[in-house]
């Protein structure tokens, strides 16, 4: 289980999740293009096409996908500031929804009696608040399919679909 908060100043995003696997596996799936494309989305919602990752200080990252309740593209990237596997991944953070907001994401993986502990950082939303209370609710998703995928496999494919809210 994931606990998730904004800050008070709505500046940051903080994540912590206990998962059972070795900081390793957690790296590879949040670094491998091949593995975020496997576990980073939801049938229904929307699903990256491409990622992109040279994983060093100053190396680039990508993704470009779909949503699935419209058909638009999107695309997140930015660069790596930051990178010690299995331990640290440091990163910044620009959407194509978010205008010129250029925020930073840290993960830090700490090795754990049952597998990693997961503590991520999302910084920069102060004066964006909106745009904080997006990431915190896409963060609670996005570590939760994570989990999902490096404890049991699950993949975009194999997740259950989001259904269209019912009509009143």
């Amino acid at each position: 289980m994931a606990t998730n908060a904004v800050t008070r100043d709505e500046d940051a995003i903080e994540v912590e999740v206990q998962i059972s696997a070795p900081p390793d596996r957690v790296f590879q799936a949040i670094t491998d293009p091949a593995q975020l494309l496997r576990w980073w989305g939801q049938q229904g919602m929307y699903h990256g096409t491409k990622w992109c990752t040279d994983v060093r200080p100053g190396g680039q990252w990508r993704c470009e996908g779909v949503s699935d309740a419209d058909g638009s593209a999107y695309s997140v990237n930015g660069e790596y500031l930051e990178v010690d596997p299995p331990r640290l991944l440091i990163h910044t953070w620009i959407s194509s929804w978010g205008g010129p907001l250029k925020t930073v994401v840290r993960w830090e993986l700490e090795p754990a009696a049952d597998g990693t502990l997961v503590r991520l950082h999302h910084s920069g939303f102060a004066g964006a608040p909106a745009q904080a209370e997006g990431h915190y609710q896409g963060w609670l998703r996005v570590v939760a399919w994570m989990q999902a995928f490096v404890e049991e496999g699950e993949t975009v494919a194999t997740r259950p679909p989001i259904s269209a809210a019912p009509q009143n």
